[in-house]
């Protein structure tokens, strides 16, 4: 019998992996942000080692390079929570400031919290997918060299 389920595995990736990069945009205005963004996207990547394997799911870039995402998020993070006191503010400072005119198109406005959020969810799927690289490394190795 054929299963349905690794075609319909691969079909969901590429939605998921959208509607984690729109929770993240819309995070910065109201409900969402980084850390759900981050969440959905490795539970999308671990629906993909559950349903085709380790071998599989290695195939996607970001999924080779999860732990260096991880490392740029916690960059990015650092940077815009302490760039700031470098230039005589508070640390965690809004830019642009509220006297200032924000950049942006439609309901999408560009500011620090958005890069703050967009480290957060690198670092949430950097950490998740990793994880479940090692745990599926761990049992790939133990299932071949047998009990």
């Amino acid at each position: 019998m054929i299963s349905f389920v690794p075609s319909l595995s691969r079909l969901l990736l590429w939605p998921s992996l959208i509607i984690a990069l729109s929770l993240w945009l819309k995070g910065g205005a109201s409900v969402g942000g980084g850390f759900p963004a981050g969440a959905l996207a490795g539970l999308a990547v671990l629906l993909q080692y559950v349903t085709a394997g380790r071998d599989q799911a290695r195939r996607y870039v970001a999924v080779r390079y999860a732990a260096p995402l991880a490392g740029v998020g916690l960059l990015l993070v650092v940077g815009t929570a302490f760039l700031p006191v470098l230039a005589g503010y508070t640390p965690m400072s809004l830019f642009p400031r509220p006297d200032q005119p924000e950049l942006g198109v439609g309901g999408l406005h560009l500011h620090t919290a958005l890069i703050f959020e967009g480290g957060l969810m690198l670092i949430v799927f950097g950490l998740v997918v990793t994880v479940i690289d090692r745990f599926a490394l761990r049992t790939g190795s133990e299932e071949e060299s047998g009990p």
